[in-house]
C-alpha cells in the first residue's frame, strides 16, 4: 500500500538518500569546526596581512588615479551644474570620495592589525581579550573584535 504525506508524494521507506555532491570521504582528516582552507590561511597571517595591505593600497591608488583623471578633465570647465554631464560628474566625485575614504580606513585598519601581530596579540580580541575565531579572521583578517564583542558595539 502506498502511504502518502500531506504533501501527496509517496513516504520513502528505509535511509535517507545522500545528496550526490556529498562525498564519502576524501581520505584527509577533518577537524570539526574548521574549514580545510583555514590552517594554510591562517598558517601566516602576516602574509595574509601584508597581501590584504597590499590591495587596499592598491585601491587607495587607483580611486586617487581616478579622482585626479576626473579634476584634469573638468579642470577646464569647473562649473559642472550647468554641463549636461554636470549630474554624472558630481555623482562621480561624490561616490570615488566614499570609495577613497573606505580605502584609506582599510589600510588603516590593516596597520593596526599588523602591529598587533607584531606586539603579539593578533587574534585577541581588544575587547574582552577572548581569541577570535579562526573563521572570522580569515574572512576579516584586520578585526580587532570577536563576534560577541563585535554584535555588542553594533547594537549601540
Amino acid at each position: 500500500m502506498d502511504r502518502r504525506g500531506s504533501s501527496g508524494m509517496a513516504a520513502q521507506s528505509g535511509p535517507p538518500r545522500r545528496c550526490p555532491r556529498q562525498s564519502r570521504g576524501s581520505g584527509r582528516t577533518r577537524v570539526p569546526g574548521k574549514l580545510p582552507f583555514m590552517s594554510s590561511a591562517l598558517s601566516d597571517p602576516a602574509d595574509t596581512l601584508a597581501a590584504a595591505l597590499a590591495r587596499a593600497e592598491a585601491d587607495v591608488a587607483d580611486v586617487t588615479d581616478q579622482l585626479d583623471a576626473i579634476a584634469e578633465s573638468t579642470a577646464l570647465v569647473p562649473d559642472d551644474e550647468h554641463d549636461a554631464e554636470g549630474a554624472t560628474i558630481g555623482y562621480e566625485r561624490a561616490r570615488l570620495r566614499s570609495l577613497l575614504a573606505r580605502a584609506e580606513t582599510e589600510v588603516r585598519e590593516l596597520r593596526e592589525a599588523a602591529g598587533r601581530l607584531s606586539d603579539g596579540s593578533y587574534g585577541r580580541c581588544t575587547g574582552c581579550a577572548g581569541a577570535i575565531a579562526g573563521d572570522r579572521l580569515v574572512a576579516l583578517p584586520a578585526t580587532p573584535l570577536c563576534l560577541t564583542c563585535a554584535a555588542t558595539r553594533d547594537r549601540r
